[in-house]
């Protein structure tokens, strides 16, 4: 009978994601445990083996006493980085770009896509980032309305403000360098910038509100 040792799962984490319990599996290469709570360690793919080592090929000898056969027993749960990817995450004050993908009256969700001009992968996946409606502008808080600072599918330039979660970073467009840097009109045309909360369609000429980045 052919006994499959190890089993590659199509979920991509990045450092800090919540990925197992200490009940179902042990910690394996790329994870540390926190509260009994497995976490990734670095930006890679979860894998799930039976052996400590992920290059293991067979199962290694044991005189574990009854005790410990319980936990011997749970497979290991692994974080194995892509050959050949480089590791970009972000750190607080890193500037990314990124594409915001829903927003709400409270905070916009967007997919982080670079880190200080690197993009977070090199096979293309994003990292979450929330942008909440107080981090939008420096200025004058309380009025603002956020769906006339951003919109689905617009690009940002934004900074790290917090580590956030396991499944977002805190981001902010407070100060004048970041905001809005590319975004299409309701019509689905390109829009440029008119001054610093207005761009316009190239096309119609229609105006929309936006937080619009101060690119030098």
């Amino acid at each position: 009978m052919n006994n499959k040792s190890s089993t590659e799962t199509q979920q991509r984490v990045v450092p800090g994601q919540r990925i197992g319990q200490t009940d179902t599996y042990q910690s394996g290469r790329g994870t540390y445990v926190k509260d009994n709570r497995i976490h990734a360690s670095v930006v890679g793919s979860v894998k799930i083996s039976n052996h400590a080592d992920i290059d293991e090929s067979t199962p290694s000898s044991s005189n574990n006493s009854s005790s410990t056969s319980e936990v011997a027993s749970l497979p290991y749960i692994h974080v194995i980085q892509e050959n050949n990817q480089e590791t970009i995450v972000p750190n607080i004050l890193s500037v990314v770009t990124a594409k915001v993908i829903k927003t709400t009256k409270s905070f916009a969700k967007v997919d982080i896509l670079c880190v200080d001009g690197k993009p977070v992968t090199k096979s293309g996946s994003a990292i979450s980032g929330l942008l909440r409606v107080q981090d939008i502008r420096a200025t004058e808080i309380d009025k603002v309305v956020l769906y006339e600072c951003l919109r689905p599918g617009d690009i940002i330039l934004a900074e790290v403000i917090s580590l956030g979660d396991s499944r977002s970073y805190y981001i902010s467009t407070a100060r004048n360098e970041l905001g809005v840097i590319y975004a299409t009109s309701s019509f689905g045309y390109p829009m440029i910038p008119l001054d610093w909360t207005t761009m316009v369609c190239t096309k119609t000429n229609a105006r929309e509100l936006r937080k619009v980045a101060k690119v030098l």
